[in-house]
Formats: structure tokens, sequence, C-alpha cells
């Protein structure tokens, strides 16, 4: 999944970009409103994460826009702004969660599981296709009474293709949602990790639609 982080303070910023990747999670980073907003608005993100206090645009301008333009994409305000009237105004403008500066980067986490997992009609932080069972919060995986244990590439594809089992998702759409800016990208890398996951899981585990792209079954 690829998350959208708008926030100006270096060390924040920081622990939260690298707390997302080591949670499987493709992270994009913006540090200013202006370029945040516009990365909002032509990026797919499954989820944006959205400082107040921003230079050049600040957070409640950003939201209220995206949410004219009728962008869904799921909104967590984090912020030290943490008045009463800021929190119902965020909500009220169309975000999702609202967390106060300083907060615990497991929290943070737990609540990003939890809005993805709403958006996507999800109540349980499992996913499953009968067949492999995919544990968000612990990011164990299960064939049968087989344990896996898989890599953070591995872990977001998967991921992916289990969030709805039997729709095809094409190679430059897991790229999308794998890989972040600035992340190079080799021509074969989806096949690579697709390849190892069949060497773990079966070669029927995930099945290619030729030309166009790959599923799990339902």
């Amino acid at each position: 999944m690829r998350v959208l982080l708008i926030e100006d303070d270096p060390l924040i910023g920081t622990a939260i970009q690298q707390a997302l990747k080591d949670a499987s999670y493709s992270i994009d980073w913006t540090k200013d409103g202006l370029s945040g907003l516009a990365s909002a608005q032509i990026e797919d993100y499954s989820l944006i994460l959205l400082d107040l206090g921003l230079p050049k645009k600040n957070g409640f301008e950003i939201l209220s826009t995206l949410r004219e333009e009728n962008s869904k994409t799921p909104v967590i305000i984090i912020t030290a702004q943490d008045a009463i009237e800021d929190k119902i105004k965020g909500l009220d403008l169309g975000a999702d969660d609202f967390l106060v500066k300083p907060f615990s980067i497991d929290e943070l986490l737990a609540r990003t599981r939890a809005v993805t997992r709403r958006n996507q009609g999800a109540a349980s932080s499992i996913l499953s296709n009968g067949e492999l069972t995919l544990d968000n919060a612990t990011g164990e995986l299960t064939k049968g009474e087989d344990t896996f244990n898989l890599s953070a590439r591995e872990f977001a594809l998967l991921r992916l293709l289990l969030i709805k089992p039997g729709r095809i998702l094409s190679k430059s759409e897991l790229e999308e949602q794998i890989y972040g800016w600035n992340e190079e990208i080799a021509s074969n890398a989806v096949e690579v990790i697709i390849h190892e996951l069949r060497k773990k899981l079966g070669k029927d585990a995930i099945k290619n639609v030729r030309g166009l792209g790959w599923m799990v079954k339902k």
C-alpha cells in the first residue's frame, strides 16, 4: 500500500517514514502544503498522513480542497494542535482520524491499519482467500498448518492481492503501490517477487492472467 506523508518536521517525518517502510508500506513524503496537495491530487494513495501546521498551505486547506474535489482517500490528521475545536473541524472537513503529537509509532500503525481496513470494507486485520491467510497486524502468513516468513516486498504484494481475491492487478498497479518515489524499480521486479512467493507457497498460489496481471483465487 502506498501512503503520502505531509509533514514539515524532519525528525517526526523521518521516524514515520522508517516505521511505515518497516511495516511494508510504500511511503512518499512531502514537507510543505502546496507540494503535498499536488501529490495527493496526482497520485493514487491508500492513505494520507496530514500535519496541520504546514508551510505554504495548512492541513485544513488541503483536506478541504481534497474533499471538495470528491477525493475518497482516507486521511489521518497528525498534529500538535490539541484543541477540541481543531479536532472537530478536522473531522467535519472529512478526516478519518485525528492523532495528537507526541504519539506512539505503534499507535500510528494501528490507526493506519484500522483506517485502511475500514476504507476497504473489512472488519478484521486478517486477509484471507480461504487458502492463504495474512495478518496485517503481525505480518504472519499461513497456508494450512504452515507459517511463512515474508520479505517486506513479498508481504506488500501479497497484501494487495488478498485485499480483493479474484481481482486482477496489473504490473504497473503493483509497482505503483509497492514502490515509492526515488526507488529504482528493475524491469522484472514484480516477476521476481512473485517467483519467490511461488517458491514458498506453491506455483498455483498466485495466478498469472496473460496480458493482464496477477491474482489470487477467491
